[in-house]
């Protein structure tokens, strides 16, 4: 399992999972416990690197982002399991397991879910969003003012 958390000093290279597994996400979440946890999946190391970029560490003023990572379906479900996430940004595109799934599969079997925001390839992909029951969707290539605000008033709009 590799699971990385990443904030604005850690690098943007893959790391490796650390024989605690979700604990040293946990720890690192905790450590940080003014930043609302934002989990950002994509099996693409570089897609994952774009959307934490578009999104900063500070989207607003008022608000300061860890970003937790998962590169497969199991990492994802398995960090919505251990931890407390305030948001999860999924990327539509992901393979095998897109995110419009794992969306999907939250929303129909979480009692509390996490706000999703999913992030497709094309505008009109939108109703696949609706069908997963997504709180919203931005389109690549991302822009960080849209992503940025987008992000913002998703975790405004829930308590952390």
């Amino acid at each position: 399992m590799t699971i990385s958390t990443r904030t604005a000093s850690t690098p943007a290279a893959d790391h490796p999972a650390d024989h605690r597994g979700v604990a040293v996400a946990e720890q690192h979440a905790v450590a940080q416990h003014d930043a609302r946890v934002v989990l950002v999946f994509s099996n693409r190391s570089d897609v994952r690197d774009r959307i934490r970029q578009a999104i900063g560490v500070r989207p607003a003023k008022d608000l300061t982002i860890t970003f937790v990572e998962a590169a497969t379906y199991d990492e994802c479900i398995a960090i919505v399991d251990r931890m407390d996430v305030d948001l999860l940004v999924l990327d539509g595109e992901a393979q095998p397991g897109g995110g419009l799934g794992i969306a999907r599969q939250l929303r129909d079997e979480l009692d509390v879910c996490p706000p999703i925001c999913v992030v497709i390839a094309r505008a009109a992909d939108r109703w696949l969003a609706a069908w997963a029951k997504v709180d919203a969707t931005l389109v690549h290539p991302l822009d960080p003012m849209t992503t940025g605000r987008t992000v913002a008033n998703m975790l405004r709009a829930t308590p952390s």
